[in-house]
């Protein structure tokens, strides 16, 4: 049987493509995404896993800024997009665009989520404008030009659940998307209903408490249904099979502080190395020998259940700085981890180890594991860039579930 294909647009390190193309039950045609350890990782990955050759996977993969959608769909690049984007892209595409790679290819599906940080309710918290003035609120208009240049099937949009309450100029960003659809010719479910668009990935078998809103677009004139839809994608949950964090990340090696913290080269290392190559990327991030007692206390004296108030003193006690929010967290071995996110790449404060002996934050490993990316996935860039591909990535177990529902549909 012939695969289904698809577009995958801000497609980050492939989290998403990576849950469509273990069905299966699809073909990628092209990904675009426009930060380079990304794209470097989602290369990668097509060339160590799906079989691709490196030219391939050039091509596959355009590193881009989708805000040019016009260039993007049809190449013809100015000088300026060339001495931008031209050096790691295949020629091909700067002349003929995403048009020229899929060629005369059916596009079945378009695939992708728009960066989240200006729909989170806790971006808009801290921000002064309430991210009002944000770029990424209409990052969507690019997602829609290039449903309108395909055409496909269906397409699926994944955000955060902030989106429904998002309001950038006083108009909800969740009725600037529903008209803009319609305008082209596609019908998602209407403002109102998008509630009902939301998914947890912990009923898909991750390990962690992560709600997601998941929009379903088809044309106006399509034989499809949405709520057909919503209920295959429904159908390949396992609802009360809760894997836990001690089901994740149990087996991993332990990782203990040093009694001194010491220099490698130009490395900082304060607890003992991973002994297990079949564990990549399974280092802990430096800490300095404050934080080492801070997190084994925490872990310790279960400071998880105190009061919101008592966890803001504590902080200021051993900081010396005020805050409005807690600021530390430990993983509970016998719960699902809170939701990964990628404010991991500045601290892991909010992701302490259940373990307090190893009196840590988990590892680039641990946090893509939470994600489901397989073992053998690797992630290429710095340590703070890894952990941020990793918290902005679906999870490949829940976008698994998602491409199973639509292929049973499309069958």
């Amino acid at each position: 049987m012939a695969k289904f294909t698809f577009i995958d647009l801000f497609a980050g390190c492939g989290g998403l493509s990576e849950g469509f193309l273990t069905t299966g039950k699809f073909k990628s045609l092209a990904h675009v995404e426009w930060e380079m350890p990304m794209v470097e990782s989602l290369r990668n990955r097509l060339v160590k896993k799906w079989g691709y050759s490196e030219l391939e996977a050039k091509r596959d993969v355009i590193h881009f800024d989708i805000q040019k959608t016009d260039e993007l769909l049809n190449g013809n690049w100015s000088e300026d997009t060339i001495d931008l984007y031209g050096s790691t892209n295949d020629s091909d595409i700067c002349l003929s665009g995403l048009k020229g790679r899929i060629g005369n290819s059916p596009v079945d599906i378009i695939i992708g989520g728009p960066p989240c940080q200006a729909y989170s309710i806790h971006g808009r918290a801290q921000d002064k404008n309430g991210m009002n003035d944000d770029y990424r609120n209409y990052l969507f208009e690019s997602f829609v030009k290039i449903v309108n240049a395909f055409k496909p099937k269906l397409f699926v949009f994944e955000n955060v659940p902030g989106m429904l309450s998002a309001h950038p100029g006083g108009v909800k960003v969740t009725e600037r998307i529903y008209e803009a659809f319609a305008s082209i010719g596609y019908v998602i479910r209407k403002p109102e209903e998008l509630g009902k668009c939301i998914f947890n990935a912990l009923d898909y078998h991750v390990p962690q408490e992560r709600k997601r809103v998941i929009l379903i677009g088809i044309p106006q004139n399509s034989m499809l249904k949405l709520d057909d839809i919503y209920s295959s994608i429904d159908s390949f949950a396992k609802k009360g099979e809760v894997l836990t964090v001690r089901d994740a990340l149990g087996e991993f090696p332990p990782l203990y502080p040093l009694s001194q913290p010491k220099k490698i080269g130009r490395k900082n290392i304060s607890h003992t190395t991973n002994p297990d190559s079949n564990y990549t990327q399974h280092d802990a991030r430096y800490l300095s020998l404050r934080d080492i007692e801070v997190y084994r206390r925490w872990v310790t004296e279960k400071l998880n259940y105190i009061s919101q108030k008592e966890k803001i003193d504590f902080y200021f006690n051993v900081t010396g700085h005020h805050t409005l929010y807690a600021k530390y967290k430990s993983l509970d071995w016998d719960k699902p981890s809170q939701t990964v996110v990628a404010h991991l790449c500045k601290d892991g404060h909010m992701f302490i180890h259940p373990d307090a002996s190893q009196a840590r934050s988990i590892t680039i490993r641990e946090a893509a594991t939470l994600m489901t990316f397989p073992m053998d996935f690797d992630f290429i860039g710095s340590n703070a860039m890894c952990y941020r591909m990793i918290g902005n990535a679906v999870p490949v177990l829940f976008a698994q579930g998602i491409a199973n529902g639509i292929a049973k549909v499309l069958s």
